[in-house]
């Protein structure tokens, strides 16, 4: 049965390897740095802006808001958020705005994230 979790039968502590992961795992305040990454990037419309962007390279928020389906006002709000998360960058040319992804770290992300929810 998949859903049934399996538990131990008696209790054993294994220190050294309570000593490793304890000696290996972020502080605090990077993990709480990493839940809100998390959170960031766990938002269906910001995804999807996501997404656009790494298939146009750069795409401005009129576009967004059309292939997206969302109000102009919907898209920049979202685009605030992922630029203060530092996963999308932007440039002025004229009047106009383009946004794209930040860094090749992003792109990375969203494709092992697609490629561990689509494993058989």
């Amino acid at each position: 049965m998949k859903d049934k979790i399996e538990i131990c039968q008696t209790i054993e502590i294994h220190n050294d390897i309570i000593k490793k992961v304890r000696k290996n795992t972020p502080d605090d305040d990077n993990l709480n740095k990493l839940a809100d990454f998390f959170k960031i990037v766990g938002d269906r419309t910001r995804i999807k802006i996501l997404y656009a962007l790494l298939q146009a390279g750069e795409m401005c928020v009129c576009d967004l808001s059309t292939v997206l389906e969302k109000s102009q006002s919907a898209i920049s709000h979202q685009l605030r958020v992922l630029r203060q998360a530092n996963l999308v960058k932007y440039r002025k040319e004229g009047k106009v705005v383009y946004y794209s992804l930040n860094d090749e770290h992003v792109k990375l992300i969203l494709d092992v994230g697609y490629s561990h929810v689509n494993e058989e």
